[in-house]
């Protein structure tokens, strides 16, 4: 997974830097595609990978997590 979020970070940042130095007429498109690729692929992809393993409760809040922050407070 790691090595896909790489990759796909390296070939849409390409796509940007080859549609904003090099001048042709699809520059605008190679330019737009790198940054759907960064804000639809690598990002969602980025995300997951980091947050698959973890258990959503502990990062809202309830009246259990209220009670343990009220007791470190204190």
């Amino acid at each position: 997974m790691k090595y896909l979020i790489i990759f796909f970070t390296i070939v849409s940042f390409g796509s940007i830097i080859f549609g904003y130095f090099f001048e042709s007429d699809y520059a605008p498109k190679f330019i737009g595609f790198g940054v759907l690729g960064i804000f639809f692929i690598v990002i969602p992809l980025f995300s997951y990978h980091r947050w698959k393993d973890r258990d959503v409760k502990d990062y809202m809040i309830t009246k259990e997590n209220l009670d343990k922050m009220r007791e470190r407070n204190e």
